[in-house]
């Protein structure tokens, strides 16, 4: 609760401006029914700039609490260049997790796990102390990063089909959150090495018959995954000791059916080379 009272309390300051566009209690209501019954909703936000966004995103956050549980971290979307450029901005955009969308690694879901299901390689990052929000650099950062998970993504892009979908359209949502298959957990023990590792890694996602869908380097988000906190901190975000980052994706979005049944993550480079899974389920 005192997370979603903080993202609600930042989220909503902006600057004493006007906000034209933020969701009504009835637009979100609606919203969020469409999401709980997993299907395809209509945007929020069309007219607004991206603090109304951000408004309107602090409200679906609250009212999807008692859906998805409170908000357990942060996530950058549209990190790279492809993908800002597909959507129409020239930055990344702002997202929530969810707690209860946060499942272990090998886990089954349907393949139509939401309206408009997708799932992509990520990584998550756990925060280690609120020095973090003072750091600078990577390198900076690094050190208060307790550890790391290799972490599936499986967003929801939930818009009906016609809608727009844009920086505008998915900040206001969340970013897509849905769910996300999290691998074990690798400790930062030497943040250094970490670091160089995390940069020079490569991340490979396959099909559950083998087939390679995606081999990307670690520096194809923001130069380096670490990066995407330090923007996350700079957007207004105050991270807490816990907090996870979802770093951005490491290729393309894939649907469930380019699965053939699952998908796994390898991380080639970090301690153990680790990986996630899941499978799609019919």
């Amino acid at each position: 609760m005192q997370r979603l009272t903080g993202l609600i309390a930042s989220l909503m300051v902006c600057g004493g401006a006007a906000l034209a566009d933020c969701a009504d209690d009835a637009e979100v209501a609606a919203f969020v029914d469409a999401f709980a019954a997993k299907q395809p909703a209509q945007a929020l936000g069309v007219e607004g700039s991206m603090d109304d966004a951000l408004c309107t995103q602090a409200k679906v956050a609250a009212a999807m609490e008692p859906v998805m549980g409170p908000v357990a971290g942060y996530k950058a979307g549209l990190t790279s260049k492809p993908a800002q450029e597909r959507f129409g901005v020239t930055e990344p955009v702002r997202g929530v997790l969810y707690r209860d969308g946060l499942l272990e690694n090998g886990a089954s879901v349907p393949e139509a796990y939401g309206a408009v299901p997708v799932f992509e390689a990520d990584l998550l990052l756990v925060i280690g102390d609120p020095a973090i929000n003072s750091a600078h650099t990577t390198e900076e950062a690094m050190a208060h990063i307790s550890a790391i998970h290799p972490f599936i993504e499986l967003p929801d892009l939930t818009l009906a089909k016609g809608q727009p979908i844009n920086g505008v359209t998915l900040t206001a949502m969340g970013v897509g959150p849905r769910m996300g298959v999290m691998g074990d957990a690798v400790p930062v023990s030497d943040p250094a090495a970490m670091h160089m590792a995390l940069q020079s890694m490569e991340v490979v996602l396959s099909a559950a018959d083998g087939e390679e869908l995606a081999r990307v380097p670690g520096a194809a988000v923001l130069g380096h995954p670490v990066q995407s906190a330090l923007w996350l901190v700079s957007k207004g975000v105050t991270f807490k000791e816990g907090d996870l980052v979802s770093v951005g994706s490491f290729g393309p979005l894939f649907p469930p059916a380019k699965g053939k049944g699952g998908a796994t993550a390898r991380y080639i480079g970090l301690p153990g080379d680790p990986s996630v899974s899941v499978t799609f389920t019919q």
